[in-house]
């Protein structure tokens, strides 16, 4: 599976190659191949541990951990779909999600993981997942999927928020419901646009995707307020500076800044049009990531990036800081860069 410069994201190219589930009977999970490239594949998503474990997941049902950013194992996982996001709530307890609607659960720092959903039936994929504690999570993606367990993931159960459509759409599926049940329930499978990304920013989350969209929610996504357009493209990431501006990334170089809380945004002119995958903030810099290569820095809260080429051209599609390096999850699997100070 590889990328091209035409085909604008990451997360397109995943939901691309996902197979059709059969229409008579859904397929069981097969263990993820243990392979010695395994570092060298594709990987979508990589997080650092409080213990300073590195977890990376990506194509095939990959889980790579390192204790040190140099040498990387492969865990077992009981599934060989893609995953597409990884996120621990504490040193041990971690959760990795993807096509299928998978969803898989550590317990022991990601040496070994359990399958807890897979729903092959569906043929959609999770694009994301964030805990509140060890047993509140949601587990978002395509076309409006929303899962929350409340059991650490013992169940898991299906939502519909009909706050996150406006007003035109909600009207629609409120005639549809007393109109024609039969297609309400197909509606309420597809009329939501893809949820890409979950940032947890202190008490608030925040939730961007398909077409624009851009959520916000004041108690851990059981209501939600939907804010009002600012851009009709997708958006893949979202974070809060140091300053406590916001900042929303996506498509073809499209950043975007708002420093009233959402009010207003401020759209960024880039040196790259190169579709942009993720936010990383630290006190001394904000990052981002995105295809072709694309590394870029802010040290101004960003108001300005310089850009640069990194992991020979190829998409990278996230980063994390650790021990003066950036450890890169990249089209090309694991990549370190050793981070740049400003001057």
């Amino acid at each position: 599976m590889k990328f091209a410069c035409s085909i604008p994201s990451l997360i397109g190219i995943l939901l691309l190659a996902t197979p059709a589930a059969s229409a008579l009977q859904p397929p069981e999970p097969q263990p993820a191949v243990i392979a010695p490239l395994a570092a060298q594949s594709l990987l979508t998503d990589i997080t650092v541990l409080p213990s300073n474990r590195l977890i990376a997941v990506g194509e095939r049902g990959h889980i790579l951990w390192s204790d040190n950013g140099y040498q990387w194992q492969q865990a077992e996982v009981p599934v060989r779909a893609n995953l597409n996001a990884v996120y621990f709530v504490d040193a041990e307890n971690g959760w990795a999600v993807g096509h299928d609607a998978s969803i898989l659960h550590s317990q022991d720092g990601g040496i070994s993981w359990q399958l807890q959903q897979f729903l092959p039936e569906l043929d959609k994929p999770l694009l994301d997942v964030v805990f509140e504690d060890a047993e509140h999570g949601i587990a978002v993606g395509a076309y409006g999927m929303l899962y929350r367990t409340r059991d650490g993931g013992v169940t898991w159960q299906a939502e519909f928020h009909l706050e996150l459509l406006d007003e035109e759409e909600q009207d629609y599926l409120l005639e549809l419901k007393e109109d024609d049940p039969d297609l309400y329930a197909i509606e309420l499978t597809a009329i939501l646009p893809h949820f890409n990304r979950v940032y947890v920013a202190g008490e608030q989350l925040m939730m961007v995707g398909e077409a624009g969209f851009f959520a916000i929610s004041d108690d851990f996504g059981q209501h939600w307020e939907l804010l009002e357009p600012f851009y009709h493209g997708s958006l893949f990431d979202v974070a809060v500076t140091e300053t406590g501006h916001w900042l929303a990334v996506g498509l073809r170089g499209h950043v975007f800044l708002s420093e009233d809380e959402g009010e207003s945004w401020q759209e960024m002119v880039l040196e790259s049009q190169a579709t942009i995958n993720s936010v990383i903030v630290r006190p001394e810099a904000i990052y981002l990531t995105g295809n072709a290569g694309l590394w870029a820095v802010s040290y101004d809260q960003g108001q300005n990036f310089t850009f640069s080429t990194e992991a020979d051209g190829r998409a990278i599609v996230n980063a994390v800081p650790y021990q003066q390096q950036m450890i890169l999850a990249t089209e090309l699997g694991i990549r370190q860069l050793v981070q740049q100070k400003s001057e």
